[in-house]
């Protein structure tokens, strides 16, 4: 009998990174399989961590605060 391919597990942040680039080319399916990936909660984490970890780089690439990266990206004004 054939062997079935094994379902490799992925990690909150695989998940994150993928969920997050998929709503960025608006690719609904891949939201899907990410999002099934982990449990909401962990995914809530992921992506949180992921925009944290952004805003940062770019922050660093701009020289600029956190802040003003992070309002600039929402399109609010500067606080």
């Amino acid at each position: 009998m054939p062997k079935r391919p094994e379902r490799r597990a992925h990690n909150l942040f695989e998940a994150a990174a993928v969920y997050v680039a998929a709503h960025a080319e608006d690719d609904q399916d891949r939201i899907e399989e990410a999002a099934g990936w982990v449990s909401p909660e962990a995914l809530s984490f992921g992506v949180s961590e992921l925009a944290c970890r952004a805003v940062l780089a770019l922050a660093r690439e701009r020289d600029e605060s956190p802040r003003t990266v992070a309002r600039d990206l929402l399109g609010l004004p500067v606080a």
